[in-house]
């Protein structure tokens, strides 16, 4: 017993000293960690005060201390604003239809080039799938505006080349086309860049499962959905949680640009243009705080959510 005792201490003593032992032998690590948490604590964590605003009546003249508290009443003038249900409406269908359409869109690259067995090409095709990552949203709007516009696009050339359309469609002066220009803009822009985890993750299976499925007798369609896929998982409900957590983050950059057109503003109105429209343009910066707290609070919520759902499996963040 006396022995039992003397163990059982020194293991207590091994655990209580773990983390700091550990990051003292690891303090080269360490060191290059520091930075990142740095810049998370000054950009993101001591801006926080600012939500303060969104239960005030604030002012700049006043500042946070001066201004005088109004409590919840900005949440309740967004919960009852006219813009209220066409907002989330927007917000929640574009989100659906970039999260439906492209969150698979890099799995199923991934996939395909996987399956490329010539070298070079394959090089090609990742190289410029990977290209539109690194144009901002000014390019790449300016690209779909002149290749979508009615005086000389390309798009409306060639429909009418082909004897589909008879007079140019002015496709971003018309709200019905709106929602998919915007998600296959966004998926051309990222479907290569976001592929390169995806093939990170294929490139980790051990080649000899492919080899034992080979003598087996599957050939590669069965190979990919019965090593392949499998194999990702793990990889593919990390990037799923997150994106179920960003739900509420339908986009802000391309809806802004894309969308400016006007007559599109009944489809293009989301919660984040709306936060910069209030916010900025109109200098209500309590209300516009607000906006943006009750997104983060349900993005919160669907992040937490989604990783308990996901924590089943064993492939949760936390």
């Amino acid at each position: 017993m006396a022995q039992l005792a003397t163990i059982t201490k020194v293991g207590n003593k091994k655990k209580k000293r773990g983390v700091a032992y550990r990051m003292i032998k690891q303090w080269d690590i360490q060191l290059m960690v520091i930075p990142a948490l740095i810049l998370i604590f000054v950009f993101s964590y001591i801006p926080m005060y600012g939500v303060l605003m969104a239960f005030q009546d604030y002012s700049i003249f006043d500042g946070f201390w001066a201004s005088p508290w109004v409590g919840f009443k900005h949440f309740s003038m967004f919960f009852h604003s006219p813009e209220f249900w066409t907002i989330i409406r927007n917000t929640l269908i574009i989100a659906l239809l970039k999260f439906c359409v492209g969150f698979p869109a890099p799995i199923f690259l991934a996939l395909m080039l996987n399956e490329v067995r010539h070298m070079a090409f394959k090089r090609v095709i990742q190289t410029v799938s990977y290209l539109p990552h690194f144009l901002s949203w000014v390019i790449v709007a300016g690209l779909a505006m002149s290749i979508l516009s009615t005086d000389n696009g390309s798009l409306n050339m060639l429909l009418q080349k082909l004897h589909i359309i008879k007079e140019p469609i002015g496709f971003l002066g018309e709200s019905e086309y709106f929602w998919g220009i915007l998600v296959s803009t966004n998926v051309w822009k990222e479907i290569g860049f976001g592929s390169i985890v995806y093939l990170a993750a294929i490139a980790g299976i051990n080649p000899s499962l492919y080899e034992a499925a080979a003598m087996d007798g599957a050939g590669r369609i069965k190979q990919m959905f019965m090593i392949t896929i499998p194999s990702m998982i793990p990889v593919i409900a990390i990037f799923m949680i997150l994106a179920i957590g960003n739900l509420l983050s339908a986009g802000f950059e391309d809806i802004l640009l894309l969308g400016s057109n006007p007559v599109l503003r009944d489809v293009s109105n989301v919660i984040d243009t709306y936060v910069y429209r209030m916010g900025l343009t109109n200098q209500r910066y309590s209300y516009a705080t607000a906006v943006g707290l009750f997104k983060a609070v349900i993005s919160v919520g669907l992040l937490t959510f989604a990783n308990m759902f996901a924590r089943r499996s064993g492939n949760s963040l936390w």
